[in-house]
């Protein structure tokens, strides 16, 4: 049984998320803060972290900071605060993914599913996978149909498709791609993603793999 790890400040956000996952056959723990929440994922590791930004003794981005000095649990980050900066914090120090408060269940359970799907799957990577038509074979670096790539097309794809269904943030492609110094150059990434697009997508007016989320990131939808 998946056992998630709940992390809110908000008593009846923790009471309607353990009545609702239970319901779904989840194993449900719920913290109040982020020492708490440290230490019970410390006592008993979870299979998902789903936690707050805004806690009450800790930063969010602190705890999955802590988190991550140890484990590569997957973490949805909730987010009541109203700027993008906040989440692009999250995303960078580790989390898979996040929602915005107010949020609807369906759209945090779908998320839930997701994320869980591809921590059981994270140990077998795709050597291919299909986008648009064109199979897309990683390990020896082709395309069907005679697409060719640049070396930083191919480093940019294989970034996404690694992570499949998961938010990667700007800051994070810029900096492995181009290195640190380059993380403001979004304009470069814009560029690159539109070079993908046409030579991958059926329509790359309207993508369906490679998926843009406005001032965050990208994401790969197989």
């Amino acid at each position: 049984m998946t056992r998630i790890l709940v992390v809110d400040d908000e008593p009846q956000i923790l009471r309607a998320l353990r009545v609702n996952l239970v319901a779904r056959h989840y194993e449900v723990e719920v913290a109040p803060d982020g020492g708490s929440a440290l230490r019970a994922a410390a006592d008993r590791p979870p299979d998902l972290v789903i936690l707050d930004l805004g806690l009450p003794d800790l930063d969010g981005v602190d705890v999955i900071h802590g988190l991550r000095g140890w484990t590569a649990v997957p973490i949805i980050v909730l987010s009541g605060r109203d700027g993008g900066q906040d989440k692009i914090e999250a995303l960078d120090a580790g989390a898979d993914d996040y929602v915005t408060k107010p949020f609807g269940l369906d759209e945090l359970l779908a998320r839930v599913r997701a994320v869980t799907r591809r921590a059981g799957a994270q140990e077998a990577e795709p050597a291919r996978v299909e986008i648009g038509g064109h199979v897309v074979d990683l390990a020896g670096k082709t395309i069907s149909g005679d697409v060719r790539l640049t070396p930083t097309e191919w480093h940019i794809l294989e970034l996404l498709v690694r992570h499949p269904g998961k938010l990667v943030s700007q800051r994070q492609i810029l900096t492995e791609v181009w290195g640190a110094a380059f993380v403001k150059e979004t304009n470069y990434l814009r560029q690159y993603m539109g070079q993908l697009r046409r030579k991958l997508e059926r329509d790359p007016a309207r993508p369906a793999h490679l998926i843009t989320e406005p001032g965050m990131g990208y994401r790969f939808t197989p």
